[in-house]
């Protein structure tokens, strides 16, 4: 037999936590009724006086229900406790006809939202043939938990007796698992009371609140009650609190905070420290008013100052303290207080001191910074570059003058790990600037003033040229004893590299290589006769030839420059350059010409050709010296063994021919023999659209082109019919007499 439960509401709340506006808030004895709870719909607003279902009561009269059933409750509180009526699940012996049978019910409590209060009940079961069952239904599984009991004789419970606790004989008692919903509550006799019938024929099981019962050795002939009271834990919502705050119908209200409960079935409000009331209702939680209600700490109420969630004690003007109980509150000033103030008068003009002491050091220290940049600007050709920069008005082109702390900061301090390059004239750190713009810092080796002049003219070079395949410089830093150029960052590395490095080579095609070397000659020529005024390079190597992302070309480097006056073709010079790309006869002449540039474009053709380092101690003797095996096997028609295995085909075979062809041509021992830059590049120019469009090319055959591979290299020679004097390349082993520089 199945029973439902019944329901009275006893609530003493504050005034705060009454209904919700036009919500009933009282029911018979029970008033009031505080929301998230509530009776029907507000006559005001016609919206719920609950927060949702779980929380609807209903009065009948002067009884309070839960929802349309008939659960009666005893006692309620905003901490999530509910305390309730449950009945009695009770089995009895019944003699009829002479035959023996046991008749019992089995109580239900379908309460879906709250689970039986682990910490406040225990379940009991009373008789000496007895065993009960407390079961729960979850999520459609059943769980059970119980405890039995058994004796023979009223003395045996009687001795075990010990002022009114359940030991176990009689009466046994246990703790109910956490979570437990939907229960039900059975009664049970192991031999129908066979044994103990003279003095128990009845077994009764229930869950009863903590301390609110206690055994008796009559109740094994009847016990006193048919319902006992029990605790439900309550909450609000269905998830935790994580997920609930981001929910629209979220609970907590004005200072509260949301504290998940152990089954995360839901969650629970609280008011924050130093705030009462209702935390669920729309007013929110309010500041306690500690200083009015005596709940503070201070010595008087006057000296007591409320703050939110909180009070502060303090002593009024003219008297001295912290206004709290502890201290003595507060009391006049005392005469030693003028030696307080003079002591601390003291200690303030010591800090004064202290500060204004700091403040002129640093002043000092300052300035001498400040000096010391100044003098760092002039020694390193600050005012050779103004001055500069001053007679070039008129170019459009404007270099940044950067400061000491911007770079510093763009390359973290000059951090060793952002270095992406060393030069012949100094290292190379990847920066980023303050507007997220990544450069390259070259910060140059420490120079004397000989040398000067070499970094100012890498500045004043570079700031006179505008071209998509050149190098450009942003500016530059004087204010250290290590100057600074700032350029644009490219960043694929060399030329060099790029051909060299044994993980790339597969990848660099014919057609990537003719368009590299006509972009590298496309610059060039613009340096000697484009510019405003003509610039030769003086070192031009694939090492100075960088690849952008797309693998443009663009020339860099011009640390060895030199600006041609427009009335001069040659300048006399100490010999600079690179060992295997210098031109023979500026080593023997010290004359430096525009041609110079020519022949070191023509030994990065015959590096593109052949992918072989300019000169290597690593190849047998007759080959050490790139352009000189380069030139004799082309004496010897033997120009595809030399180049670069991979790259040759079918289609490209004349193209890399007439490369070859010019690339003699550029290496021909008399500068003046040699094409123009301009030149060069045009014919490049010409490969690279016959590339893009192979139409063009049927009206030149490999005959043609070996006779002009023939004229290339016998228009000027002396004794020797071949047309290459290799004389003149063998005294490339006397460059240990010729001054370098600093070593590129």
């Amino acid at each position: 037999m199945q029973m439902q439960l019944t329901v009275v509401l006893l609530i003493t709340l504050a005034a705060a936590d009454q209904a919700l506006p036009g919500c009933p808030d009282s029911c018979g004895s029970v008033s009031p009724i505080p929301y998230p709870f509530g009776i029907g719909k507000s006559s005001t607003t016609g919206e719920n006086c609950f927060m949702e279902e779980p929380l609807e009561l209903t009065c009948n009269e002067t009884i309070l229900y839960r929802g349309s059933g008939n659960v009666q409750i005893l006692n309620i509180t905003l901490n999530g406790k509910m305390d309730m009526l449950t009945f009695v699940s009770s089995v009895c012996r019944n003699e009829s006809l002479g035959s023996v049978e046991t008749a019992g019910n089995e109580p239900s409590l379908s309460t879906p939202a709250f689970a039986i209060s682990s910490e406040d009940n225990k379940f009991v079961t009373v008789g000496c043939d007895s065993y009960g069952y407390l079961n729960s239904f979850r999520d459609g599984v059943k769980s059970s938990t119980g405890c039995l009991t058994r004796c023979d004789s009223e003395k045996s419970v009687e001795r075990m007796q010990r002022g009114g606790n359940c030991t176990g004989i009689g009466c046994c008692e246990i703790y109910i698992p956490q979570g437990m919903k939907d229960i039900t509550l059975q009664a049970f006799s192991f031999r129908n009371f066979n044994s103990s019938s003279q003095f128990n024929n009845c077994s009764h099981s229930f869950v009863v609140k903590n301390d609110n019962y206690t055994f008796s050795l009559d109740h094994l002939n009847d016990i006193p009650f048919v319902k006992a009271p029990f605790v439900v834990d309550w909450s609000v919502g269905n998830a935790t609190c994580e997920i609930s705050k981001h929910k629209s119908d979220y609970a907590c209200q004005n200072n509260s905070h949301c504290e998940d409960i152990p089954t995360e079935d839901g969650y629970r409000c609280k008011c924050n420290q130093g705030f009462e009331g209702n935390p669920y209702h729309p007013a929110g939680c309010q500041d306690i008013l500690e200083c009015s209600t005596s709940r503070h700490n201070c010595a008087r109420e006057d000296y007591c100052r409320e703050i939110p969630g909180s009070f502060e004690c303090f002593c009024p003007e003219g008297l001295v303290g912290n206004g709290t109980k502890q201290d003595g509150g507060c009391r006049k000033k005392q005469r030693n207080d003028v030696f307080i103030k003079v002591a601390i008068g003291g200690g303030v003009g010591l800090i004064a001191l202290f500060i204004g002491t700091s403040w002129l050091y640093l002043i000092y220290q300052k300035r001498k910074l400040l000096k010391l940049k100044e003098k760092f600007f002039k020694q390193n050709g600050g005012m050779i570059l103004k001055q500069q920069l001053f007679n070039r008005e008129e170019s459009s082109q404007s270099t940044t003058i950067f400061t000491t702390e911007q770079l510093k900061k763009a390359t973290n301090n000059f951090d060793m790990n952002l270095i992406i390059g060393k030069g012949g004239y100094g290292t190379v750190f990847k920066g980023c600037l303050s507007n997220s713009k990544i450069v390259a810092i070259k910060k140059s080796k420490i120079v004397d003033q000989s040398q000067i002049e070499q970094f100012i003219n890498e500045v004043i070079v570079l700031s006179q040229i505008n071209h998509r395949n050149v190098v450009k410089l942003l500016g530059c830093c004087l204010e250290t004893e290590v100057p600074l150029l700032v350029y644009e960052f490219v960043n694929n590395g060399t030329l060099f590299d790029y051909l060299h490095n044994e993980h790339k080579v597969a990848k660099v095609s014919w057609k990537t290589r003719l368009r590299i070397a006509t972009e590298a000659a496309e610059a060039l020529s613009y340096l000697h006769s484009a510019a405003s005024i003509p610039i030769i390079h003086r070192d031009v190597k694939t090492a100075n030839i960088l690849l952008d992302d797309t693998y443009t070309a663009k020339v860099s480097d011009f640390g060895a420059s030199r600006l041609v006056p427009l009335d001069q073709t040659e300048l006399a010079t100490i010999v600079q350059g690179t060992f295997g790309y210098l031109d023979p006869e500026y080593m023997q002449t010290s004359q430096l010409t525009e041609k110079s540039d020519v022949y070191s474009f023509g030994v990065v053709l015959v590096e593109l050709l052949t992918g072989e380092k300019p000169f290597s101690f690593d190849r047998t003797e007759e080959k050490r010296s790139l352009t000189v095996h380069f030139l004799c096997c082309l004496k010897e028609d033997q120009l595809f063994d030399v180049v670069q295995i991979g790259i040759l085909d079918e289609e490209n075979k004349q193209e890399i021919m007439e490369v070859a062809i010019l690339a003699a041509k550029c290496l021909r021992l008399r500068g003046e023999e040699r094409p123009s830059m301009k030149e060069v590049a045009m014919e490049l120019e010409g490969l690279t659209r016959m590339e893009k469009h192979p139409w063009t090319t049927k009206s030149q055959n490999i005959h043609e082109s070996q006779y002009l591979l023939h004229e290339a290299y016998s228009t000027h020679e002396h004794g020797d019919s071949s047309g290459i004097q290799i004389t003149g390349y063998d005294s490339l082993t006397s460059l240990k007499l010729i001054d370098y520089g600093d070593g590129r």
